[in-house]
């Protein structure tokens, strides 16, 4: 039986440090919502923007697939795996933390801001050896298609991660429909509004919001506005 669960922008929770000011569609840090603690192995969903010069230092993380998607303005990362990666829009970062891993972020830029997307999604394995790539996305290829940026195999298109997980993004123009068939049985769909709008089995979703489905193998997903942007993902539901 299909369930929709939805999360409208404005009912996220939300942090400001000054330097950062963050948006949670799942519990996090000081944000604590019984109810949003994650929809099946998908954690995390924070909506991040960084103040020119500010970031994240030097901290610990372990047994968790991080992955950063930068929306506008350069992030510096450094890792204690002797990574240092300058990622921008367009560009897909994943950590496998596994065993341990520690690593800062920082804006690159005294004068523009930074915003990504930070996504943890619970690994289905244990403390492997820690990982890091990147890649950077050919973005003519996410015009009217959801293009696959993360899956389960190392082989396939987009990063790879410990986890039965699909994501894609796409770009659309106004009107355009697609479908997307699930590429596992039993797994959720979690779709994310970049930019514009889109009505996704019978929902209006405006910008940042979030529709979650279960029991439905397929979705229908019509553009509303120009230049909408999505985010789509993929992950099981048992954890």
């Amino acid at each position: 039986m299909e369930q929709l669960i939805l999360h409208t922008s404005a009912s996220r929770g939300h942090a400001n440090h000054g330097w950062l000011e963050s948006r949670h569609t799942f519990s996090f840090a000081d944000y604590h919502h019984p109810q949003r603690m994650n929809f099946g192995v998908l954690r995390v969903l924070n909506d991040d923007i960084v103040d020119p010069g500010q970031g994240f230092s030097t901290h610990p993380h372990n047994n968790m697939e991080i992955i950063s998607i930068p929306l506008e303005g350069v992030l510096e990362h450094r890792d204690s795996m002797g990574n240092v990666a300058l990622i921008r829009k367009g560009d897909v970062q994943v950590m496998s933390a596994g065993s341990g891993i520690r690593h800062s972020e920082y804006n690159k830029s005294d004068v523009d801001v930074v915003k990504f997307l930070q996504i943890w999604v619970i690994p289905n394995k244990r403390n492997v050896e820690p990982r890091y790539d990147q890649i950077t996305l050919d973005l003519k290829l996410l015009h009217n298609n959801l293009y696959q940026i993360l899956s389960p195999d190392l082989l396939d298109e987009g990063v790879w991660i410990h986890q039965d997980a699909w994501f894609s993004l796409g770009n659309f123009d106004e009107g355009y429909a697609i479908s997307y068939k699930q590429h596992k049985p039993g797994n959720g769909l979690y779709a994310f509004v970049l930019k514009g709008n889109f009505n996704i089995q019978g929902v209006a979703l405006e910008l940042r919001d979030g529709l979650g489905i279960t029991g439905a193998e397929q979705l229908q997903i019509t553009a509303g506005s120009n230049d909408a942007a999505l985010l789509l993902m993929e992950v099981p539901m048992q954890l």
